[in-house]
């Protein structure tokens, strides 16, 4: 666990959170994966999301705080691997990633009974196969969070069906369980890599998606709703701010949060924030931050448009509510299209907007 002072600015938009102090939220997924290391049987998980939609974060968190989620935490060791980190060109170096892994840990590097065969060499297949039984003999389950699996598809030549197949047996030995997190799920790669391993239809899938709404509070709450007796970084009006600019996505969430803490600490203004957010936001795959200007631009067209429109009429002496003054506004801005298609014209526009003031 991370100790020490927390940072002036929690926000996290750089890369995976690696202080569980500033990791907010997930609570289900985390409870997921926990739980599938609890059964009878252990089954192995996919966590499937887009990019920096936060899946590194979730397998690193669960890394440093499994412990505290399962019954038992002496008949489990959890690793946290990025399989792009360790380039993984050869099967070998992908069982020597591992086991390196599991030698860090203090509780297996004092007993020679889980450590000794995984320092065999050459720790081949048969080898690494070998080691991960033993374990089971000893009554401790491996869980294996791996990071960029989808890196391994790059060498089709090394990590071939035999290679995955081995895995599977594994998995259906009850000897090891992996939590692997990948941009889609696994059979999508088996397709488009024509590999026909049965591990691609692994147990159970997570996917990972935008922050639920008390998600959003805690993230905005930060280091108040981690840490006993932290004050929130940001004002209310700071967390409305980076709510308006970033809606429920968690990397955008990070990045608005950041330009805000940072703005009150250097001087910046409201629009410095918002301009340096649009610029900031860019690092979000296009597609996805494409979509998502889609969907903002169509809210606000066939929402706040007509909800404005509408309220006109009640600022000028209606008294209604946000759906009537949709209603209303929406019967305006269809009236207007409709004018300029020559179906009405703007005498009969007029009419409507009379009537609804009750102008004589």
């Amino acid at each position: 666990m991370t100790s020490g002072s927390l940072p002036a600015n929690p926000f996290v938009a750089a890369g995976m959170i690696e202080d569980p102090r500033l990791f907010v939220g997930r609570k289900d997924e985390l409870h997921a994966i926990a739980s599938r290391m609890g059964g009878a049987q252990p089954t192995s998980i996919n966590i499937v999301g887009e990019k920096r939609i936060g899946k590194s974060s979730l397998l690193y968190h669960f890394f440093l705080t499994w412990e505290q989620r399962v019954q038992n935490p002496s008949r489990y060791l959890v690793i946290y691997l990025s399989l792009q980190s360790v380039h993984c060109q050869r099967e070998e170096n992908f069982y020597l990633a591992v086991a390196q892994e599991l030698l860090n840990l203090s509780s297996v590097a004092t007993n020679p009974a889980l450590s000794d065969p995984l320092r065999i060499r050459p720790l081949d297949r048969i080898a690494f196969s070998d080691a991960i039984r033993e374990w089971k003999r000893q009554g401790v389950l491996p869980v294996l969070c791996l990071d960029d699996f989808k890196t391994l598809f790059d060498n089709k030549s090394e990590f071939n069906n035999d290679f995955y197949n081995n895995l599977r047996s594994l998995m259906n030995h009850n000897s090891v369980m992996l939590v692997i997190a990948s941009q889609h799920q696994l059979d999508f790669y088996s397709k488009k890599h024509q590999l026909t391993s049965s591990f691609f239809n692994l147990g159970h899938v997570i996917k990972l998606g935008e922050l639920q709404e008390d998600e959003v509070k805690d993230l905005l709450r930060l280091p108040a709703s981690t840490v006993n007796n932290a004050a929130p970084v940001l004002s209310m009006d700071e967390q409305r701010l980076t709510q308006q600019l970033a809606g429920s996505h968690p990397f955008l969430l990070q990045i608005a949060g950041g330009l805000v803490c940072e703005a009150r600490q250097q001087g910046h203004d409201e629009t410095w924030v918002k301009t340096r957010f649009v610029q900031e936001s860019r690092r979000l795959p296009q597609s996805r931050l494409g979509s998502r200007r889609w969907w903002l631009g169509l809210r606000w067209l066939v929402w706040n448009l007509p909800v404005r429109l509408g309220r006109v009429v009640k600022f000028l002496g209606g008294t209604v509510d946000d759906v009537s003054s949709w209603i209303k506004g929406m019967a305006i801005l269809v009236m207007v299209i409709l004018v300029f298609t020559r179906v009405i014209n703007w005498d009969e526009v007029w009419d409507f907007v009379r009537d609804q003031l009750e102008i004589k």
